[in-house]
Protein backbone atom coordinates (compact mmCIF):
# COMPACT_ATOMS: atom_id res chain seq x y z
CA UNK A 1 0.00 0.00 0.00
CA UNK A 2 1.55 3.63 -0.90
CA UNK A 3 2.06 6.20 1.91
CA UNK A 4 2.83 9.40 2.31
CA UNK A 5 6.79 10.52 3.11
CA UNK A 6 6.49 14.32 3.59
CA UNK A 7 5.27 15.72 0.24
CA UNK A 8 5.50 12.62 -1.97
CA UNK A 9 3.73 9.33 -2.04
CA UNK A 10 5.55 6.07 -1.53
CA UNK A 11 6.01 2.18 -1.20
CA UNK A 12 8.72 2.27 1.01
CA UNK A 13 8.39 2.44 4.86
CA UNK A 14 9.72 5.06 6.63
CA UNK A 15 10.21 2.62 9.77
CA UNK A 16 13.75 1.13 9.03
CA UNK A 17 13.59 -3.06 8.66
CA UNK A 18 16.79 -3.69 7.80
CA UNK A 19 19.09 -6.16 9.62
CA UNK A 20 20.78 -4.63 12.92
CA UNK A 21 23.03 -6.26 15.11
CA UNK A 22 21.95 -8.04 17.93
CA UNK A 23 23.44 -6.82 21.68
CA UNK A 24 22.19 -9.80 23.13
CA UNK A 25 24.31 -12.12 20.97
CA UNK A 26 27.17 -9.56 20.10
CA UNK A 27 26.47 -9.63 16.68
CA UNK A 28 26.91 -13.08 15.88
CA UNK A 29 23.53 -13.20 14.84
CA UNK A 30 21.19 -11.18 12.41
CA UNK A 31 17.82 -10.09 13.61
CA UNK A 32 15.23 -7.75 11.90
CA UNK A 33 13.99 -4.76 14.13
CA UNK A 34 10.79 -6.09 14.43
CA UNK A 35 11.82 -9.84 15.41
CA UNK A 36 14.10 -8.11 17.97
CA UNK A 37 11.41 -6.08 19.27
CA UNK A 38 9.41 -8.83 19.76
CA UNK A 39 11.79 -11.18 21.56
CA UNK A 40 12.48 -8.35 24.05
CA UNK A 41 8.73 -7.82 24.31
CA UNK A 42 8.28 -4.09 23.39
CA UNK A 43 6.13 -2.67 21.14
CA UNK A 44 7.29 -0.90 17.79
CA UNK A 45 5.47 2.33 18.22
CA UNK A 46 7.14 3.77 14.98
CA UNK A 47 5.17 0.48 13.46
CA UNK A 48 2.20 0.52 14.85
CA UNK A 49 2.12 4.40 14.10
CA UNK A 50 2.59 3.14 10.74
CA UNK A 51 -0.18 0.43 10.75
CA UNK A 52 -2.33 2.86 12.53
CA UNK A 53 -1.92 5.70 9.75
CA UNK A 54 -2.43 3.76 7.08
CA UNK A 55 -5.72 1.93 8.33
CA UNK A 56 -6.61 5.57 8.89
CA UNK A 57 -5.71 6.48 5.63
CA UNK A 58 -7.90 3.31 3.68
CA UNK A 59 -11.00 4.61 5.82
CA UNK A 60 -10.62 8.30 4.98
CA UNK A 61 -10.32 6.80 1.11
CA UNK A 62 -13.66 4.66 1.61
CA UNK A 63 -15.18 7.85 3.15
CA UNK A 64 -14.13 9.75 0.64
CA UNK A 65 -15.56 6.98 -1.93
CA UNK A 66 -18.72 6.73 -0.50
CA UNK A 67 -19.32 10.69 -0.27
CA UNK A 68 -18.43 10.84 -3.39
CA UNK A 69 -21.07 7.94 -4.56
CA UNK A 70 -23.69 9.83 -2.18
CA UNK A 71 -22.89 12.93 -4.10
CA UNK A 72 -23.40 11.36 -7.68
CA UNK A 73 -26.69 9.70 -6.45
CA UNK A 74 -27.88 13.27 -5.19
CA UNK A 75 -27.07 14.64 -8.06
CA UNK A 76 -28.57 12.17 -10.14
CA UNK A 77 -31.63 12.08 -8.55
CA UNK A 78 -31.65 16.09 -8.63
CA UNK A 79 -30.75 15.55 -12.44
CA UNK A 80 -33.60 12.96 -12.98
CA UNK A 81 -36.30 15.40 -10.81
CA UNK A 82 -35.44 18.39 -12.82
CA UNK A 83 -35.66 16.43 -16.23
CA UNK A 84 -38.58 15.25 -15.55
CA UNK A 85 -40.32 18.50 -14.40
CA UNK A 86 -38.81 20.01 -17.44
CA UNK A 87 -40.41 17.24 -19.44
CA UNK A 88 -43.40 17.46 -17.77
CA UNK A 89 -43.25 21.55 -18.55
CA UNK A 90 -42.68 20.95 -22.03
CA UNK A 91 -45.59 18.49 -22.77
CA UNK A 92 -47.85 20.81 -20.90
CA UNK A 93 -46.97 23.31 -23.31
CA UNK A 94 -47.02 21.27 -26.43
CA UNK A 95 -50.38 20.03 -25.61
CA UNK A 96 -51.85 24.05 -24.69
CA UNK A 97 -50.42 24.70 -28.63
CA UNK A 98 -51.50 21.84 -29.55
CA UNK A 99 -55.26 23.06 -28.32
CA UNK A 100 -54.70 26.47 -29.22
CA UNK A 101 -53.80 25.63 -32.87
CA UNK A 102 -56.93 23.09 -33.46
CA UNK A 103 -58.79 26.32 -31.52
CA UNK A 104 -57.61 28.35 -34.52
CA UNK A 105 -58.00 26.44 -37.16
CA UNK A 106 -61.41 25.94 -36.27
CA UNK A 107 -61.63 29.57 -36.45
CA UNK A 108 -60.24 29.77 -39.57
CA UNK A 109 -62.33 27.36 -40.98
CA UNK A 110 -65.70 29.50 -39.64
CA UNK A 111 -64.06 32.12 -40.86
CA UNK A 112 -63.65 30.78 -44.62
CA UNK A 113 -67.56 29.20 -44.02
CA UNK A 114 -68.79 32.79 -43.61
CA UNK A 115 -66.40 34.54 -45.89
CA UNK A 116 -67.92 31.76 -48.66
CA UNK A 117 -71.71 32.48 -47.44
CA UNK A 118 -71.28 36.20 -47.52
CA UNK A 119 -69.84 35.96 -51.11
CA UNK A 120 -72.22 33.95 -52.01
CA UNK A 121 -74.80 35.70 -50.67
CA UNK A 122 -73.37 38.85 -52.52
CA UNK A 123 -73.55 37.42 -55.35
CA UNK A 124 -76.57 36.77 -55.15
CA UNK A 125 -77.57 39.83 -54.69
CA UNK A 126 -75.47 41.06 -57.69
CA UNK A 127 -77.40 38.52 -60.01
CA UNK A 128 -80.59 39.69 -58.67
CA UNK A 129 -79.63 43.40 -59.40
CA UNK A 130 -78.12 43.08 -62.92
CA UNK A 131 -81.54 41.32 -63.45
CA UNK A 132 -83.59 43.84 -62.15
CA UNK A 133 -81.40 46.89 -64.32
CA UNK A 134 -81.85 44.23 -67.44
CA UNK A 135 -85.79 43.93 -66.42
CA UNK A 136 -85.69 47.86 -65.76
CA UNK A 137 -83.75 48.53 -69.20
CA UNK A 138 -86.29 46.16 -71.36
CA UNK A 139 -89.45 48.18 -69.40
CA UNK A 140 -87.81 51.61 -70.33
CA UNK A 141 -86.92 50.38 -74.13
CA UNK A 142 -91.10 49.71 -74.17
CA UNK A 143 -91.67 53.48 -72.50
CA UNK A 144 -89.54 55.26 -74.91
CA UNK A 145 -91.46 53.19 -77.69
CA UNK A 146 -95.04 53.94 -76.62
CA UNK A 147 -93.80 57.63 -75.47
CA UNK A 148 -92.45 58.09 -79.07
CA UNK A 149 -96.08 57.11 -80.34
CA UNK A 150 -97.60 59.60 -77.89
CA UNK A 151 -95.45 62.63 -79.02
CA UNK A 152 -97.14 63.95 -82.15
CA UNK A 153 -100.68 63.60 -80.13
CA UNK A 154 -98.82 65.86 -77.18
CA UNK A 155 -97.25 68.31 -79.60
CA UNK A 156 -100.88 68.47 -81.56
CA UNK A 157 -102.68 69.51 -77.62
CA UNK A 158 -99.95 71.60 -77.32
CA UNK A 159 -100.81 73.44 -80.91
CA UNK A 160 -104.49 73.23 -79.79
CA UNK A 161 -103.75 74.59 -76.51
CA UNK A 162 -102.04 77.73 -77.55
CA UNK A 163 -104.66 78.01 -80.65
CA UNK A 164 -107.16 78.66 -77.84
CA UNK A 165 -104.61 80.68 -75.04
CA UNK A 166 -103.65 83.70 -78.40
CA UNK A 167 -102.09 86.85 -76.73
CA UNK A 168 -104.94 88.60 -78.17
CA UNK A 169 -107.79 85.92 -76.86
CA UNK A 170 -108.56 85.34 -73.01
CA UNK A 171 -107.87 81.98 -71.68
CA UNK A 172 -109.35 80.77 -68.84
CA UNK A 173 -107.79 78.31 -66.59
CA UNK A 174 -110.75 75.66 -66.77
CA UNK A 175 -110.14 75.52 -70.73
CA UNK A 176 -106.24 74.50 -69.90
CA UNK A 177 -106.80 72.14 -67.40
CA UNK A 178 -109.34 70.53 -69.43
CA UNK A 179 -107.01 70.45 -72.58
CA UNK A 180 -104.54 69.08 -70.32
CA UNK A 181 -106.70 66.35 -68.87
CA UNK A 182 -108.14 64.99 -72.82
CA UNK A 183 -105.96 62.48 -73.91
CA UNK A 184 -106.13 60.04 -76.84
CA UNK A 185 -105.70 56.44 -76.24
CA UNK A 186 -102.27 54.90 -76.65
CA UNK A 187 -101.22 53.97 -79.99
CA UNK A 188 -103.85 56.29 -81.93
CA UNK A 189 -102.19 58.74 -84.15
Amino acid sequence: MPVFHGDCLSTQSPIPTESIECPLCLGEGKFKRTALLDRLGVKDFARVAQLSAEEAFRLLLSKHKDDERTVWARFEAELTKRTAEISQRHKDEIHTLTARTKELETAARTTEQQKAHDIEHVNRRVEDSLRQVAELQQRNQELESQMSKVAPVESWKNLALKMRCRPGRACDVREREATQEWRLPIGLP
